[in-house]
């Protein structure tokens, strides 16, 4: 059976590599007609990490899911290939380009899952750093802030600085610690959450002392708005702990009481926020003119990706031969308008089933083991990626209010290649555990 695992991944992840390097090729045909063999060599070399990273699960993780890895790889291909087709169009070429960076990030991020996959041989150990964790997350959340390393990017404080020509997002590592926290956390308090409240209305409420910690996570998501100007951030932080609250007590009461208060503070903070404002009136307005002419904080954004997303199509302009460049920041805040330009509206969907796949995979993971740790982390790590990929679309497509953060594995930015490839890493790990220890319980 581990076998036929590896082997059905192997030939899962040729076809992935394939598809990566027709993308490329299709793009410089489209843009410049040629083709030139220095990206395809380092998307080869990339292709290489990648089956590295394959003949090292066949040691360490020989049970491991067969479907994230390959997904994982062509999501981030196509990226890369769209990043490439903008700097086509941008004129941007040679190492100092937004697609050989997107590269060298994308080699550091499976690296960093390749020692993730040799270092962590039992997820279980993860529950034993629990507080930890959230210690963690904390000072990832407050390094931004700092003066001297903090830096200040379209107007979230979100970055810090790694010398003089690289930035860091640590708020997309401290989601996975949060992950892990609330996980443990919710183990070791899960019967007080669940079982004691009042009942009202057919459901049972929590009593005000046991409402601590959903506080105290508002509060935090609250202050991501206030200080560091993301609401995005916020939303999939509470996101992440209402849904991993809920798996974990089965009481929807705290879903509506977590809603209600997210809900509330991000109306306030439309009132009082201007940023937050002009979000909001982007979203319920987008066309108006004097809102499109608006500078900075207008819809011209917005409206850009519209028309792109329009000019696509059904079956899309092809690569290479669209206008993505014309969208501001578009390879990364707005790489899906861009992919929808050139893919249309069915490679817009093929992405999308991708994704479906990736987090049903890994939610089916997390109800496969039966430690409740393992349960709620493999949901929390999922639902993660699933909010933030609705989240970018929403945003794009004007469903929800457009925020600032990345699609993963297909954005420009290291900081979310780094993050999501560590939670593939974990997932895998987790997969291979529950298939080889199906009856361990973690003891809470």
């Amino acid at each position: 059976m581990p076998q036929k695992l590896r082997n059905l991944e192997l030939a899962l992840l040729i076809v992935a590599c394939a598809i990566n390097a027709s993308a490329i090729v299709l793009v410089q045909l489209g843009a410049i007609g040629t083709i030139d063999t220095q990206l395809v060599l380092l998307g080869a070399g990339l292709s290489a990490l990648v089956l590295a990273l394959h003949i090292a699960m066949r040691f360490v993780a020989r049970d491991a899911d067969p479907f994230i890895l390959p997904i994982a790889t062509v999501l981030n291909g196509l990226g890369i290939a769209m990043i490439y087709r903008i700097d086509i169009a941008n004129d941007e070429s040679g190492w100092e380009s937004a697609a050989v960076r997107q590269i060298a990030w994308s080699a550091i991020a499976i690296v960093c899952a390749i020692v993730v996959m040799v270092v962590i041989r039992n997820h279980r150990t993860l529950f034993r750093y629990t507080y930890l964790s959230g210690l963690v997350a904390i000072i990832l959340l407050l390094l931004p802030l700092l003066p001297g390393i903090g830096r200040e990017v379209s107007g979230a404080r979100v970055w810090i600085g790694l010398g003089d020509f690289a930035t860091f997002q640590p708020g997309e590592i401290a989601k996975i610690a949060l992950a892990v926290f609330f996980a443990g956390y919710l183990v070791r308090n899960r019967d007080s959450l669940s079982m004691v409240g009042t009942t009202f209305l057919g459901m049972r409420f929590p009593r005000m002392r046991d409402l601590g910690p959903l506080i105290v996570v508002w509060l935090l998501s609250m202050s991501v708005i206030v200080f560091q100007r993301d609401l995005g951030t916020a939303l999939l932080y509470f996101g992440l702990f209402l849904v991993m609250l809920y798996v974990a007590t089965g009481r929807i009461s705290w879903v509506l009481l977590g809603l209600t208060l997210f809900v509330g503070g991000a109306l306030i903070a439309s009132q009082t926020l201007d940023y937050v404002g002009n979000r909001f009136r982007n979203w319920l307005d987008p066309f108006s003119q004097s809102q499109f002419d608006q500078d900075p904080g207008g819809s011209f954004q917005l409206v850009q990706g519209l028309f792109g997303l329009a000019n696509g199509g059904l079956i899309g302009t092809g690569l290479g031969r669209g206008r993505p460049d014309i969208t501001p920041v578009a390879q990364s805040d707005y790489i899906i308008a861009s992919l929808g330009e050139e893919l249309g509206l069915a490679g817009i969907f093929a992405i999308l089933a991708l994704y479906i796949l990736f987090v049903a995979r890994g939610f089916r993971i997390g109800f496969a083991g039966q430690d409740d740790f393992g349960k709620l982390l493999g949901v929390g790590l999922a639902f993660v990626v699933a909010l933030q990929v609705f989240i970018v679309v929403g945003g794009v497509t004007r469903v929800i209010p457009l925020t600032g953060l990345t699609t993963p594995f297909l954005a420009a930015g290291g900081s979310s290649l780094v993050a999501n490839w560590i939670i593939v890493a974990l997932l895998l790990r987790l997969s291979d555990t529950v298939r080889n220890h199906p009856r361990l319980v973690v003891d809470s």
